[in-house]
């Protein structure tokens, strides 16, 4: 790794203990220029990691708590009427930051999920039929509770495949755990620890520096193979669409980038595979019945796809 990136790394692991994987998976899809969506049971520091990331990359943070009562217009914004000047003036939403929390997001309603589709694919609000743009860089790092969770609803497929990637924390073990509770003795925050290494510009400076990463013909054709096998898999309602292949392409990128490389190599997709693609695929009926899930049969197919030799 870079020692810029190495360097944030080292910064978020200051508050997020025995994580290194997950971490690494973050600041790929940040440096990719993607969405992240996580997905696990409250209180694990899905939070705490996007606040960190905002801190060390010297990030405009903004953070919204989802229920049900949060409209769109709390999101996106609203128009106003100015007596002053006699027109109407736009007052920004939450969502003009270079970092928005979208904080368990599935327990907002399905039209306030929407106020976010749009931000997503496109990098700007329209009210009123006025377009307004949003920082750049610009990146959703939402949460949610397990599906079926209490007061949660499920995210539409169009949104859910508008994020770069989904990652789960899971419980630390008892050895970060301690770690955890030691480093909070005397009533010390750890994020008080955090320190700035970069700014904003210096992130779109590095996600140009990922744009610009070569893959080969032969690693493209790889990575085509493998959505094209979600596609046809008998277990599978539905595959991965064409904005999972570029942003897996663009992961792949990233990937290589945060190891120092210039140009992709296959282990580089192998490694992205599953946070790029599991969220995106639906399982038929007959598969949920039988107790399978898309991270399995993410795997088989990644067993059974040739690899190209480059």
């Amino acid at each position: 790794m870079g020692i810029l990136t190495d360097g944030i790394i080292h910064e978020v692991k200051k508050v997020i203990s025995g994580k290194d994987s997950v971490i690494e998976q973050a600041l790929t899809a940040i440096l990719a220029g993607g969405h992240i969506l996580m997905e696990d049971v409250p209180g694990v520091g899905k939070t705490t990691m996007a606040l960190a990331f905002s801190k060390t990359m010297g990030l405009n943070f903004g953070r919204v708590q989802f229920t049900p009562d949060v409209l769109p217009s709390d999101i996106t914004g609203f128009s106003m009427y100015d007596r002053n000047t006699d027109t109407m003036k736009y007052q920004p939403g939450a969502i003009f930051h270079n970092l928005f929390l979208a904080d368990e997001l599935n327990r907002a309603s399905s039209r306030t999920q929407s106020a976010l589709l749009e931000a997503m694919e496109e990098a700007n609000v329209t009210v009123d039929g006025n377009t307004y743009m949003l920082p750049d860089p610009f990146i959703v790092f939402a949460t949610q509770n397990p599906t079926g969770a209490s007061g949660t609803s499920l995210l539409p497929d169009s949104q859910i495949d508008r994020f770069m990637v989904r990652i789960s924390m899971g419980y630390p073990s008892a050895k970060y755990e301690k770690a955890m509770i030691e480093r909070r003795k005397n009533g010390t925050n750890p994020m008080d620890t955090v320190k700035t290494l970069c700014s904003a510009h210096q992130l779109l400076e590095m996600q140009s520096q990922v744009n610009n990463v070569f893959v080969h013909d032969a690693v493209t054709d790889y990575i085509i193979a493998l959505v094209n096998k979600t596609r046809g898999h008998h277990d599978l309602a539905r595959g991965a669409s064409p904005r999972a292949s570029l942003a897996f392409n663009q992961m792949a990128k990233a990937y290589a980038y945060l190891n120092g490389r210039t140009y992709v190599v296959p282990k580089d997709v192998q490694q992205v595979f599953l946070p790029a693609i599991t969220h995106r695929l639906i399982l038929t009926p007959e598969a949920e019945v039988n107790g399978k899930n898309t991270v399995e049969i993410a795997k088989e197919i990644l067993a059974s796809t040739f690899v190209p030799k480059v």
